[in-house]
């Protein structure tokens, strides 16, 4: 019942319209929606790597508003001048935090995407539509936990020769660290170039291929689908009705909310947390059934 384990198509559209619309809405209510919703389930999918990285990106959205409202000037509520008499405006500022927090949703999202899509679902995804472009991406994906072990390993031979990126003082660690890198693109270089080669050998670019999927488009899916489409239909709405997008320049000004602004939140709020509910429910149903597996029956006197 995992997000991951439904339909790859479904996996793709979902996850195509839940960063265009953290890319297209403005409103503040939709993106700390989004932004909420890919910090849950970035910590869910990816554990203390991925807190530490949702919280590494907190510091980076506040510096990015204010590095913004330093170089854009635009607005009218005027709050402080810099040192060289540009104005600093509220317009300007909250305008660099939608940015930021707009872009830092993208990147959670694109952790869980990571760790949801595999390689095997890019190749059967695209292998029939654009068989170099599903080779390209299952590359890619697959390079990416490859590169991180390879470094380790490399880091690791490099220590016993004194010259691990941890050894020695600033000028040699420096050294180390571009020796391990030179020696990492190296590598990756090296094997992109047999991974293609392989791959070309064994036939994948010819036309009329087949290839073995064991994913089936079942009744589940089919109701995801619907539930999917159904919020979707609610959110379109609310861009009709202009509940969406905001004008910060030159200066903020958005539609009344209403109670109909209510339901078009909660849809998105019910779309966003989707694939973190399916996941929460999938462990708790492997869990409760893992627990009556191993529960010995009550002995009978």
């Amino acid at each position: 019942m995992k997000f991951d384990s439904y339909h790859p198509a479904i996996n793709f559209v979902y996850f195509t319209a839940v960063i265009a619309m953290t890319l297209l809405f403005n409103h503040p209510v939709f993106l700390c929606i989004s932004y909420v919703c890919a910090f849950a389930y970035s910590v869910k999918l990816n554990g203390w790597k991925g807190l530490i990285f949702d919280l590494f990106l907190v510091p980076c959205i506040c510096a990015f508003a204010l590095y913004y409202a330093s170089y854009h000037h635009f607005g009218i509520t005027n709050l402080a001048s810099t040192f060289i008499g540009n104005r600093i405006t509220l317009e300007s500022i909250v305008w660099g935090f939608v940015l930021g927090i707009s872009w830092g949703s993208v990147l959670m999202w694109f952790s869980c995407v990571h760790a949801v899509v595999t390689s095997d679902k890019v190749v059967y995804l695209f292998g029939k539509v654009s068989p170099r472009l599903s080779l390209v991406l299952s590359i890619i994906l697959r390079m990416v936990p490859h590169i991180r072990e390879r470094a380790g390993k490399i880091n690791t031979a490099q220590q016993a020769l004194g010259r691990g990126t941890g050894q020695g003082r600033v000028f040699a660690r420096v050294r180390n660290s571009l020796r391990l890198v030179s020696i990492l693109i190296t590598w990756t270089m090296e094997h992109f170039v047999e991974t293609s080669t392989s791959m070309k050998c064994r036939g994948y670019l010819l036309r009329g291929r087949t290839a073995y999927s064991i994913y089936r488009f079942d009744y589940r899916d089919r109701s995801f689908v619907i539930a999917l489409f159904c919020c979707l239909t609610v959110i379109m709405t609310g861009v009709l009705f202009d509940q969406t997008t905001i004008l910060y320049n030159p200066e903020i000004i958005f539609n009344r909310m209403t109670p109909l602004s209510g339901i078009f939140y909660a849809a998105y709020a019910v779309f966003c947390l989707m694939p973190l509910a399916l996941q929460t429910a999938g462990e708790w149903r492997y869990g409760r059934n893992r627990m009556l597996q191993f529960t010995p029956p009550p002995s009978s006197r």
